[in-house]
């Protein structure tokens, strides 16, 4: 699964998703993205889910690009354990998704071809998107 290499923390703190992403709101690399409507965390499985299933529907045309990397350890107590004794294990690695960030990148696919891929991904994602084109960073309906 997707974690980083090296971190400077074991564990953090949990953090809010209130508010707009900071960086990475408008196209870099493709013609067409995925943009998030509504703050989440995604778990790293759910990314792999989604690469996974932008492969299969790509086949050999184009390319894509992953703007999302879990980054942060979300811990977790065993069950039936009692209060204290320290923050829980590392269970997941999650990256924090924030309002109008864009998720995923289509390079050199038609506009038919980009809302069939990327309307099939957004299933296997944990909120709501709107599919964005390059040209004035325009919603594409």
């Amino acid at each position: 699964m997707l974690m980083p290499k090296k971190i400077k923390f074991r564990k953090v703190q949990r953090g809010r998703r209130k508010g707009l992403s900071k960086g990475a709101r408008d196209l870099a690399f493709g013609d067409f993205g995925l943009q998030a409507v509504e703050a989440v965390w995604m778990t790293a499985q759910q990314i792999e889910a989604m690469r996974v299933s932008i492969s299969k529907k790509m086949k050999k045309t184009g390319s894509y690009v992953i703007r999302v990397f879990p980054d942060k350890p979300v811990t977790k107590k065993p069950a039936e354990t009692r209060m204290g004794k320290g923050k829980g294990n590392v269970e997941a690695w999650v990256a924090v998704v924030k309002r109008e960030r864009i998720i995923c990148e289509l390079i050199g696919v038609d506009e038919a071809s980009a809302k069939e891929i990327l309307k099939a991904v957004t299933y296997k994602l944990p909120m709501k998107t709107r599919l964005i084109r390059k040209a004035n960073q325009e919603v594409v309906q």
